[in-house]
């Protein structure tokens, strides 16, 4: 069987969560089946990774999304009702790109990572052949919420593009053999605009024997947030947590110190190390996993959270408990909930932080590794996968062409 992978970002390295799950679901099928990968590639490292993925064997073409284009056009077409989101991923070669894939190695399916890369599956030259969408999350529910949290003109153009993606959302998963989500809230969220259509859970694991803690547990009150912080919510966390909870917990813990890891850094987040030596932000790692050693909790104050937050997932096989929203534990799979408490306010913030830096640095590991985080491996998690795309190859719809639907203009 051949399968045509979509993304929308390279699933390469797995350094953030997008690609994360990516990474994961072209490993295990490269292992059974034919794929080639097309790929968006914003950056020079991901056309560097690109370059490393085809030493490895993997069939890739990655595609250079033009950020001053595809902005120009995405302006411009405001006043329609087409989703942004499919004019910010685009590129001039992408249509020739598929053309030559379609008649050099015709794939028996698509499967399109994400609602972004689906109008692609509808579209020719890849219109007539089955699809399996794995939506990841419902990205609408995403920008509605987002706008809600924004102020004009930003809370009008997101709150747009949360209407129109629904209705291309609703139209992708019609024309879908199946439509894969994370989680069951995911599930009940898209099964309201879509109902009655075939929508599978294929949640996200872990690797939690490579983030097993090897060394003793830290005493020191340090905690720590994962995450890319040009992504709105990530960045409107840690400003809020800064502002609203961090001031509390040094009141407490004088030899408190957070640590903010994750890529793509805005001016905001930066000011907030210059203005308080108990802030260190780091920047771009390589690896995370010295930072979960160094820790003694996790935290992750999402408010606007949809899907599941893997930086808890990972923070938790490390050896950390979490303090979360309830927005991210309503995310969270039931094995790893023990590990985790949730807090709506500041003060319930900095109050549940507290009870956990009073326990030693074993009992909060124990906290951690107790709970049911070894049971979500890649493996098991993303296994029925195969069988999906082998059925939708099979027996899968035929979907009719994208601009045929008016939820697509």
């Amino acid at each position: 069987m051949k399968v045509l992978f979509l993304t929308h970002r390279l699933p390469y390295a797995p350094n953030r969560g997008d690609r994360v799950r990516a990474f994961h679901i072209l490993r295990t099928l490269t292992a059974h089946v034919d794929v080639e990968v097309v790929s968006f590639v914003h950056d020079r490292a991901e056309q560097e990774h690109a370059e490393a993925m085809r030493r490895e064997g993997i069939r890739v073409t990655a595609l250079a999304a033009p950020w001053l284009r595809n902005r120009v056009r995405a302006a411009a077409a405001l006043l329609t009702s087409r989703p942004l989101t499919h004019i910010l991923l685009d590129a001039p070669e992408l249509t020739s790109t598929l053309a030559r894939i379609v008649q050099q190695c015709p794939p028996d399916v698509v499967l399109a990572y994400c609602s972004g890369m689906a109008r692609l599956a509808l579209e020719p030259p890849l219109h007539g052949i089955p699809y399996v969408l794995d939506m990841v999350d419902v990205d609408s529910l995403k920008w509605a919420a987002l706008a809600r949290r924004s102020r004009s003109p930003m809370r009008l153009i997101l709150a747009r593009e949360a209407r129109y993606l629904a209705r291309f959302e609703a139209y992708a998963t019609r024309r879908a053999s199946t439509t894969l989500v994370i989680n069951d809230r995911e599930k009940a969220a898209l099964s309201r605009v879509a109902p009655g259509e075939r929508i599978v859970v294929l949640p996200n694991g872990v690797d939690a024997e490579g983030l097993r803690p090897t060394g003793p547990a830290i005493e020191d009150p340090c905690l720590v947030f994962c995450g890319v912080m040009s992504y709105a919510p990530n960045e409107q966390a840690v400003r809020w947590f800064a502002r609203a909870v961090w001031p509390l917990v040094k009141a407490r813990h004088a030899r408190a110190r957070l640590v903010v890891v994750g890529a793509e850094t805005t001016r905001a987040i930066k000011a907030l190390a210059t203005g308080d030596a108990s802030i260190v932000v780091t920047g771009s790692v390589p690896d995370v996993r010295p930072y979960l050693s160094q820790a003694a909790v996790s935290i992750a104050p999402i408010f606007t959270s949809h899907g599941l937050q893997t930086k808890v997932l990972e923070a938790v096989a490390a050896g950390l408990p979490c303090v979360v929203t309830p927005a991210v534990l309503e995310g969270l799979p039931t094995e790893v909930r023990s590990a985790c408490v949730a807090a709506a306010n500041g003060e319930a913030f900095a109050s549940e932080i507290t009870r956990l830096l009073a326990l030693t640095g074993a009992e909060r590991r124990a906290l951690a590794l107790n709970s049911g985080v070894a049971q979500l491996d890649w493996g098991s998690a993303i296994g029925p996968l195969l069988q999906i795309l082998t059925d939708a190859a099979a027996h899968g719809k035929a979907p009719s062409r994208v601009n045929e639907s008016a939820s697509s203009r």
